[in-house]
């Protein structure tokens, strides 16, 4: 049978393309890959317990040959909810297909880089899963929720803060003046008070950390063994990285701009400006996903193609008859867990 265009569009040589460019990538991975790792179940309900209180508390008396005493499942909080499913497709046309003819006729060579151009368009799609799994990490971290609207559906997912974990500054960072190590370390103690657990991690944009380059207390502090140049302080982002770590305990700062485009096409960050999160050692959570109709069904169907990628993602090729098309979907049934949101902090480093 002779070959067609249609042979080379499939599900598996799509996800060898993908896998290939990931691991060709050099650009840093998205933040919450790292604090929430993907993991697969396969219906679209998501249960995780969510730590209400990380204290621990003694263990009663006993005599000896008397019955035990049942512990109450005190500060343990069961979240179940379902995920939302998300999926998006780009097709071969009659109109693109009769295009792809005039290349095939042109010569092997240029027939090949309109192929690529193709697989090319479709790993748009698998971005655009990536960018929703990390948006919603994002919202979770920097909110408290997860709210999306779009084509008709809308999702509220409120992961149940508490007033110790949404605070405002009474003076913003912005002024040299504002007590910022007093203010981080404030923010760490509630925390702990309340969970046992001290937060030690910072994400910020970078024009936050600015802030801390700028601060009059952490250079002032900082003068007696920061290098002198021409009379000024040079104060590094490493140097003010010490800083921090030695006189609050920061272990890490991680400082995130990457952006995003949102469904009206404007262009946004994950961190919103004037932000600052406090993050505890480890994991969040996890990257939930659910099994997707396409692999659940289609799999096995011999009308379509279907591959898994990302853990959970699915690519489905499938012929239409009419008007002839082959389409090419991703989609994916995935929401991040919570179960050490209540050991975080979201600063508004801003005053109203």
């Amino acid at each position: 049978m002779e070959e067609s265009i249609f042979d080379y569009i499939t599900a598996k040589a799509q996800a060898l393309y993908w896998n290939t460019y990931l691991a060709e990538q050099t650009e840093a991975p998205f933040l919450g890959e790292e604090l929430f790792p993907d993991k697969k179940q396969k219906n679209l309900t998501m249960n995780f317990i969510k730590g209400a209180n990380g204290l621990a508390k003694v263990a009663p008396l006993s005599a000896f040959d008397a019955k035990v005493l049942r512990a109450n499942r005190i500060g343990f909080k069961a979240q179940k909810t379902n995920m939302p499913y998300f999926k998006l497709a780009l097709g071969i046309d009659e109109e693109l297909r009769q295009e792809l003819l005039e290349a095939e006729a042109a010569g092997e060579q240029y027939y090949m880089e309109v192929i690529n151009r193709i697989f090319d368009d479709n790993m748009n799609l698998l971005k655009s899963m990536s960018v929703t799994r990390e948006r919603m990490r994002m919202q979770l971290l920097t909110t408290g929720a997860i709210v999306m609207e779009s084509n008709g559906q809308s999702y509220k997912y409120d992961y149940e803060l508490g007033a110790e974990q949404k605070v405002t500054v009474t003076t913003s960072w912005s002024d040299p003046t504002a007590d910022i190590i007093g203010d981080i370390i404030k923010w760490q103690d509630g925390i702990e008070a309340k969970t046992g657990v001290r937060p030690s991690r910072m994400v910020m944009r970078r024009n936050v950390f600015r802030y801390l380059l700028s601060n009059d207390y952490i250079k002032n502090t900082m003068y007696a063994f920061s290098p002198v140049a021409d009379g000024k302080i040079n104060i590094t982002e490493e140097s003010v990285k010490m800083f921090l770590s030695n006189q609050a305990k920061i272990s890490s700062i991680a400082i995130y701009d990457k952006m995003y485009v949102d469904e009206e096409g404007t262009q946004q960050h994950f961190i919103p400006d004037d932000v600052v999160l406090l993050l505890p050692e480890g994991n969040i959570g996890n990257t939930v996903f659910g099994t997707t109709p396409e692999e659940a069904d289609l799999r096995a169907s011999k009308n379509a193609d279907v591959a898994l990628v990302d853990t959970g993602v699915a690519i489905a090729t499938y012929m239409e008859n009419d008007p002839v098309r082959k389409d090419t979907k991703t989609s994916q049934i995935c929401l991040p867990s919570g179960e050490n949101i209540d050991k975080i902090v979201i600063a508004t480093i801003k005053t109203e």
